[in-house]
């Protein structure tokens, strides 16, 4: 007998358009990926929970790898997210929380996950964080958000993702879980986008002091002779945490101004334009020094400045419009 929280199919599911084919970077990580889809399965806008992507920021090694704020989803829409305490078997405790009318969030093996075909699935062990909606224990069916869509599981994936049957590992550290709690949902909520506004000027406030982009540009440069070393294996990861998330970030960014144009007042198109611009030009330089470390030699200093540019131009407008 399966237990689910929505009437959804995989067969039928249709994406939120901010995981279009049409974007720079139709996907950007695992975990902002899975809550728009869950957002939106819930019947609610992830743009106007966009504000914290404007808050991002150049770690030094990485950009941000930027979520969805708990607080900020529990002031637009009553959601309510923590870490839950894992005290036996991960199933069980999904099965109890569904009933409840809850999600959880799971970090899971992506050998086991059908949606990563050709990348991840029966190839390599990757971490990822999936919602499960829909679970049947005697079919070993699982129906899960992750990434850019809603996909089912069965059999000894099932067994994979939950670490029983064959695949149990007693000895294994618990994975990472998140309850999220459902039972004060606000859907149409007349004051969403006076919340949205001012978590803008919350997270502007909170944006770097110095330009970012400056600092990641001198930090790719230092990078060259070691990535050219360490291959092309290496240089994905380092992509994924530098330009996809610095271009992703910032075309979510461009979007969530536009969601402000059209619900608040316009006036800050220049700013969004900007950061599709930095979006593209993190899309460019990623291309660019994957030809570096094939041993081309290309001059990335265009690019960066661009970049700079459009960062400081879309946060100067959006702060003459909302402070911080």
């Amino acid at each position: 007998m399966s237990q689910s929280l929505l009437p959804l199919s995989a067969e039928t599911y249709v994406t939120h358009p901010l995981h279009s084919g049409e974007r720079n970077w139709s996907q950007t990580n695992c975990y902002v990926d899975v809550f728009i889809e869950v957002l939106h399965a819930l019947g609610l806008d992830p743009l106007a929970a966009g504000a914290f992507t404007l808050s991002g920021d150049f770690e030094g090694d990485q950009w941000t790898f930027f979520k969805f704020p708990p607080e900020d989803l529990r002031t637009l829409y009553g959601i309510d997210i923590s870490e839950f305490n894992i005290w036996k078997p991960v199933l069980d405790h999904i099965a109890e929380q569904l009933d409840y009318g809850r999600l959880c969030t799971v970090e899971v093996d992506s050998w086991f996950l059908p949606d990563t075909r050709g990348d991840a699935y029966g190839l390599d062990h990757v971490k990822s964080t999936i919602v499960p909606q829909m679970l049947d224990v005697e079919g070993r069916r699982l129906g899960y958000f992750h990434n850019a869509g809603y996909y089912e599981l069965e059999g000894d994936d099932f067994d994979g993702v939950f670490r029983t049957g064959v695949h149990a590992d007693i000895g294994g550290l618990p994975p990472y879980v998140e309850v999220v709690r459902l039972e004060n949902i606000r859907r149409n909520d007349p004051d969403l986008v006076a919340n949205a506004v001012a978590l803008t000027t919350e997270h502007l406030r909170r944006r770097p002091a110095d330009n970012p982009i400056s600092r990641m540009g001198k930090r790719v440069e230092k990078d060259r002779t070691w990535l050219t070393e360490q291959g092309l294996d290496a240089f994905h990861l380092y992509s994924f945490g530098t330009f996809r998330q610095c271009g992703a970030s910032a075309e979510m960014a461009a979007s969530f101004v536009d969601w402000l144009n059209r619900f608040d007042r316009p006036g800050t198109e220049d700013a969004a334009r900007s950061f599709t611009e930095l979006a593209a030009g993190a899309k460019a330089l990623q291309f660019a020094m994957a030809r570096v470390v094939r041993g081309r030699d290309v001059d990335i200093t265009g690019t960066i400045e661009a970049m700079e540019r459009n960062w400081a131009e879309g946060m100067a407008t959006l702060a003459s419009r909302y402070g911080g």
